[in-house]
C-alpha cells in the first residue's frame, strides 16, 4: 500500500477531486458573488435543466456532432487506407511512418497556429495552391467566414487524427495471420474478396476501438478550436468545450459551466458503456 500511495494520491489530486468538485458546483447556483464566500445555494438539477434549455447549448451540441462526425469519417477512412498501404513491406516504410506521426505528436497549439496561417485568406498557402490549380477564383477567408470556419477546423483535426488511426489499425492488420490470406488465395479469392471476407471481419474489434477512442477524443477538443477561431465567427465553431469555457470564464456562470462539463463527460462515457456491452455480447456469442 505504501508503494501504491503516490499513484493513488496523484489520481485523487488530478482526477477524482476535480471531478467531484465539478459535480458539486453543478448542483449549486455558483456565480462571482458567492464563489469565494461559499454561500452558493443548492439547486439540485436546476443547472442541468437550464443548460439543456439554453439554445446556445443545443447549437454547440449540434456543432460538436458535425465536427466529430466530419473528423471521424475522414480520419478513419484515410487512416485505414494508409494502414493497408504501410502493411506491405517496401523500402523506407519505417521512415515514412515515423514522419506521419509528427502530425499527431505535435502540440495542438502549434498545429492550430500553423493551419490558421495556412488557411489565411490573404497570404495562406491553401488559397495559393487552389488558385494555382484553377479551383478558386478570388479570396476565401476560411476561418473568418461562418460558412467555411467549421470546415477549416475539421480539416485541421483530420490532419492530426489520421496518424493515430493509422497506427492502431496497422497494429490490427499485422495481427491477422498471413495463412488466412494464403488459404483464400489458393481457393481463388481475389484481393477485394480477401479484404471483404477476411480483413474487415477480423478488424471489426479494432475498428470499434478506434472509432470509440476517436469519438471521445474529438468530442472534447478545445485547444485546437480555441487557437484557430475562438469559437467564432458568429458561434460557427462553438463546440461544447468552447461553450463550457464561455459560460465559466467569460460569463462567470460557474454552475451552468460545471453542469455542461458534466454532460460532456456523460456523453462519451455512455458510448464507452455501449461499446463494452457490445463486446461482451460478441464474446458470449
Amino acid at each position: 500500500y505504501l508503494f501504491l500511495a503516490p499513484a493513488m494520491i496523484l489520481i485523487v489530486a488530478v482526477l477524482l477531486y476535480p471531478l467531484g468538485y465539478n459535480l458539486y458546483i453543478s448542483l449549486h447556483d455558483m456565480q462571482v458573488g458567492n464563489f469565494r464566500t461559499g454561500t452558493a445555494p443548492f439547486v439540485g438539477l436546476e443547472m442541468y435543466r437550464t443548460v439543456i434549455a439554453d439554445p446556445a447549448f443545443r447549437h454547440a451540441f449540434w456543432i460538436s456532432l458535425l465536427f466529430t462526425g466530419g473528423s471521424l469519417l475522414f480520419q478513419f477512412t484515410i487512416g485505414f487506407a494508409l494502414a493497408l498501404f504501410f502493411n506491405r513491406p517496401f523500402p523506407g516504410n519505417g521512415v515514412l511512418r515515423a514522419l506521419m506521426l509528427l502530425a499527431w505528436v505535435m502540440p495542438l497549439v502549434v498545429t492550430g497556429s500553423l493551419f490558421r496561417w495556412m488557411l489565411d485568406g490573404d497570404y495562406g498557402v491553401v488559397n495559393f495552391f487552389l488558385h494555382g490549380l484553377g479551383l478558386l477564383d478570388g479570396k476565401v477567408f476560411w476561418l473568418t467566414e461562418p460558412n467555411t470556419a467549421l470546415i477549416g477546423t475539421i480539416l485541421t483535426n483530420i490532419w492530426i487524427g489520421v496518424p493515430f488511426n493509422m497506427v492502431l489499425l496497422l497494429a490490427g492488420l499485422q495481427s491477422i495471420s498471413p495463412t488466412l490470406y494464403e488459404a483464400a488465395r489458393v481457393d481463388g479469392a481475389n484481393a477485394w474478396r480477401r479484404f471483404l471476407h477476411i480483413t474487415l471481419p477480423m478488424m471489426r474489434p479494432v475498428m470499434l476501438i478506434v472509432i470509440m477512442l476517436g469519438f471521445i477524443y474529438t468530442f472534447k477538443v478545445f485547444d485546437l478550436i480555441f487557437v484557430m477561431t475562438g469559437g467564432g465567427p458568429v458561434d460557427a465553431t462553438t463546440v461544447l468545450p468552447i461553450y463550457v469555457y464561455e459560460q465559466t470564464f467569460e460569463f462567470f456562470y460557474f454552475g451552468q459551466g460545471a453542469a455542461a462539463a458534466t454532460l460532456i463527460l456523460i456523453i462519451p462515457l455512455s458510448l464507452a458503456l455501449i461499446y463494452l456491452r457490445l463486446v461482451r455480447r460478441e464474446e458470449a456469442a
